[in-house]
């Protein structure tokens, strides 16, 4: 694996490319839309990395040389065309992912292999958008990836096992620690349980059971998180919870996945947490 390339340079693509550039020392197309959204995506992993230098994690010189394999780019040609790896990280929209899944095959190289960092869209169908769904699965990191250590491996109907190791050890390459799942079911590990706590958490505050910073801090303090279930919703996007719902509701047919009509409100008046500046929380006073 000597190049990587990341498509969406967003809350969780800038991050995947960091990590590819710094631990696995990849050279890394980040590939966006738009300029400015590059732009933004680049300002964020020099603030990341910063925040390592400030701690005397890395060195000015490799921080450099980390900046320094990044190429951020418009061209979804320029960015795949000789990638050996390919993670798609756009927006969690099914209909998005098969625009650029589909275009990327058409130019990626034939031995190249083909992930998504999807939360809860079928590995399957993502798969079935290309001509090559034996070199196509789920490369899931978690959120922020420069830190957190998990990766899920999820194995398609049709990803082939060559495939899947692979891919484990190119997230192993980034310091990472991947478990492999081996269904390709709604939600895969972590948040088929995380969300439902998740949905819970604002069921508690729709139904006035407690405020919110009692509820974030009995959870921090109760279950030992490192955030509570509100900041946690905050940082993940509140748009992102609920369109992972969604999927659960709609492929797992079940009442338990119900999203809580707080969380419908919010993400229809633009308070999706973070990405926006405010959503349980302030963030641009923050």
């Amino acid at each position: 694996m000597r190049k990587v390339a990341v498509l969406g340079a967003g809350l969780m693509g800038h991050g995947i490319a960091q990590v590819a550039a710094r631990a696995a020392k990849c050279e890394v197309s980040l590939r966006d839309v738009r300029q400015e959204f590059l732009d933004n995506g680049m300002g964020m992993i020099r603030s990341s990395l910063q925040k390592f230098l400030d701690k005397g994690t890395i060195s000015r010189e490799e921080m450099n040389e980390i900046l320094g394999r990044i190429y951020p780019t418009v061209n979804l040609r320029e960015a795949v065309v000789d990638a050996d790896l390919i993670i798609e990280a756009v927006p969690e929209s099914v209909d998005i992912k098969r625009t650029v899944l589909m275009e990327v095959d058409g130019v990626a190289k034939k031995d190249a292999v083909m992930t998504s960092n999807t939360s809860s869209i079928s590995i399957t169908l993502l798969a079935s958008f290309t001509r090559r769904p034996e070199k196509f699965c789920g490369m899931h990191f978690f959120n922020p990836p420069q830190l957190m250590r998990l990766v899920e491996v999820v194995k398609g109907t049709k990803t082939s096992d060559d495939t899947v190791n692979v891919v484990v050890e190119a997230a192993k390459k980034m310091g990472k620690e991947p478990v492999v799942v081996k269904k390709d079911s709604p939600g895969f590990i972590v948040n088929r349980v995380l969300v439902s706590a998740l949905n819970e958490a604002l069921y508690l505050v729709w139904e006035g059971v407690a405020d919110r910073d009692e509820i974030d801090k009995a959870i921090r303090l109760g279950l030992n998180w490192p955030m509570g279930p509100l900041t946690l919703l905050d940082h993940v996007g509140l748009d992102t919870t609920l369109a992972i719902l969604e999927v659960f509701q709609r492929e797992l047919g079940e009442l338990k996945y119900q999203p809580c009509p707080l969380l419908t409100q919010m993400v229809k008046t633009g308070l999706l947490g973070r990405k926006t500046g405010k959503g349980f929380y302030d963030w641009e006073k923050k």
